[in-house]
């Protein structure tokens, strides 16, 4: 019954689209109503012509000047064409003639959210709640004023009722996940998607968005198995299987993970993201021909993919083929000109060609852009060191200790730097710091300068806190 009923309104439909443009042909006047009309215009809708369709409008209003629904799909139009006056005008007209149509209210609400007036739209939505028979995509629209106030917590309210109304809602699902991350309340998040899961054990959504909180909380475990769920109910998920591969990784299942990367290529087109990640994976297995191929795949098709370029410099460093390193090293920075991780690598590879002042220059921007980065420091603070820089590197390691102050290596780093030079009782200042912090590593500063090892002030005081 359902099929032979859509066949009529086709032919209804095709009907009417056929007479009107018979009529405009013959520059005449014939009469359609109203739903004929609503056909006409819809045709012109579908078929992406607005301006058509504002014409088959102005025809309607002619033979129908009360049917509000002409001049809501008016001023749908004239939104759609921005002229946004001409569209607030129809609406006044509609609310005249039927204020009970809850569609004007959303409308007008759409319009004042484009324009950042969220008052006027959260105003206009409530109206639209009281009247309409449906009200699940509504209140998604007021969850959306509110995220466009930053206040979250209220559309996470509204987007809770809207999914009570419409489970199938995948929207509102993903809007609410958003919510969630934004206000970092992962766990809230789990506990809503578990609930909405026993009313609805089938929503891959769910499943989905589940899967990824528990990844943000690093439960990576917990996180693969509610990607298998989603994907179970939807094997075409690419999205489920890419974030899987993601979580593999952080458990360095390299393996697994390339093949649930290579899986996506099954249900979408291959992706300049997932090439790389695979690259990547590759890179850890240290199979870098395979790596190498892979990133090449992924900046062919982004040339714009710096994690790309930098993974074939790491290839080829891996290989000591520096010099060579350094020009895709080049072509990321060129991308990405303020990543730490880039820059570490650009003077690690001058360093070794022994290119020292420009490694400095490039350590002088790793820890500019990544002031955390205790290894870098060290590593930095080295390279002076073995310049006969030591008051420089003595500088940059009190620079380090102001940016890390609990990290104990800086400190234990700081003593020997002391000791080379001659500051003895400020080399012991230092040590008894570093000892709070952590006692346990003071053989890092063995490690640097073997000759402290003989140094009874310095033995005596470790003795203190090592039993």
């Amino acid at each position: 019954m359902e099929e032979e009923f859509e066949f009529e309104f086709n032919e209804d439909a095709q009907n009417s689209v056929e007479r009107y443009e018979e009529m405009i042909r013959n520059e005449d006047q014939y009469f359609f109503d109203a739903q004929a009309f609503e056909y006409i215009i819809d045709n012109y809708i579908e078929k992406n012509d607005p301006v058509k369709a504002l014409q088959v409008i102005d025809y309607a209003l002619n033979q129908h000047p009360y049917a509000a629904v002409f001049l809501v799909k008016q001023a749908q139009l004239l939104l759609f064409t921005n002229q946004v006056d001409r569209a607030f005008a129809a609406l006044e007209k509609a609310e005249m003639l039927e204020p009970s149509e809850a569609d004007i209210y959303v409308l007008r609400g759409n319009i004042y959210q484009n324009m950042d007036r969220h008052s006027e739209a959260l105003e206009n939505y409530e109206k639209a709640l009281t009247l309409a028979e449906t009200t699940d995509e509504i209140l998604l629209q007021i969850a959306y004023v509110y995220q466009n106030m930053h206040d979250y917590e209220n559309a996470i309210v509204y987007i809770k009722r809207s999914l009570e109304q419409n489970m199938e809602n995948k929207d509102g699902l993903y809007e609410l996940a958003f919510c969630y991350d934004i206000l970092d309340k992962q766990e809230e998040s789990i506990q809503f998607y578990q609930e909405y899961i026993d009313n609805d054990p089938y929503s891959y959504a769910a499943w989905y968005n589940l899967a990824n909180s528990y990844h943000k909380l690093e439960l990576f475990e917990k996180a693969i198995d509610a990607y298998d769920y989603a994907i179970l109910i939807k094997e075409n998920f690419a999205s489920a299987y890419f974030n899987k591969g993601n979580a593999l990784v952080q458990l360095d299942k390299y393996e697994e993970a390339i093949e649930v990367y290579k899986q996506t290529f099954e249900y979408e087109p291959p992706n300049a993201d997932t090439y790389c990640a695979i690259g990547e994976c590759y890179e850890k297995l240290e199979q870098m021909g395979e790596a190498r191929s892979y990133y090449k795949k992924s900046v062919k098709m982004d040339p714009k993919m710096a994690d790309a370029w930098f993974g074939i410099g790491v290839t080829l460093n891996f290989e000591e083929r520096y010099f060579e390193s350094l020009h895709f090293y080049k072509k990321a920075l060129d991308l990405d000109e303020e990543n730490a991780d880039f820059w570490f690598a650009m003077a690690d590879a001058h360093y070794k060609l022994g290119q020292i002042e420009e490694s400095i220059e490039a350590y002088y921007k790793v820890v500019e852009f990544n002031p955390v980065d205790v290894e870098a420091w060290l590593d930095f603070s080295t390279v002076l060191y073995e310049q006969g820089k030591l008051v420089e590197a003595s500088e940059t390691m009190a620079e380090a200790i102001k940016n890390n102050p609990d990290a104990a290596e800086l400190y234990y780093r700081m003593v020997a730097y002391m000791f080379a030079l001659g500051k003895s009782q400020e080399g012991v200042d230092y040590l008894e710091n570093a000892l709070q912090i952590d006692p346990q590593k003071h053989y890092i500063l063995f490690e640097y300068l073997p000759q402290l090892s003989n140094n009874s002030t310095i033995v005596t005081i470790i003795s203190k806190y090592i039993k």
